[in-house]
């Protein structure tokens, strides 16, 4: 289930160009942690899928980095993820209700 709710959060942040370290940074700061063990992998299996597409850029001190930015069939694969994750969640939150 956590896989899944990476891509879901990878592809949402993804609507601006972000690079590994920084979409990292940002993922961390709202509560996701994702090591570069499973972040870098999973940003070339969706560009491999086209979900993603990247570009190199020279950073600070004329140094590369890859930026990943969200494509047209991406964005339509977040609208469906994102649709089938607010319906988990409020089924979810129901069941959890009635225990309470």
């Amino acid at each position: 289930m956590r896989r899944g709710l990476l891509t879901l959060a990878v592809l949402a942040e993804c609507g601006v160009a972000q690079y590994g370290y920084s979409l990292k940074q940002g993922l961390s700061q709202r509560g996701l942690e994702i090591n570069e063990g499973t972040l870098y992998p999973l940003l070339r299996r969706l560009e491999e899928q086209g979900l993603l597409t990247s570009q190199w850029q020279l950073a600070d001190e004329s140094r590369p980095r890859r930026y990943y930015l969200i494509s047209p069939q991406g964005q339509a694969a977040l609208e469906h993820l994102s649709v089938e994750w607010r319906r988990l969640s409020r089924a979810l939150d129901e069941l959890l209700t009635l225990e309470e």
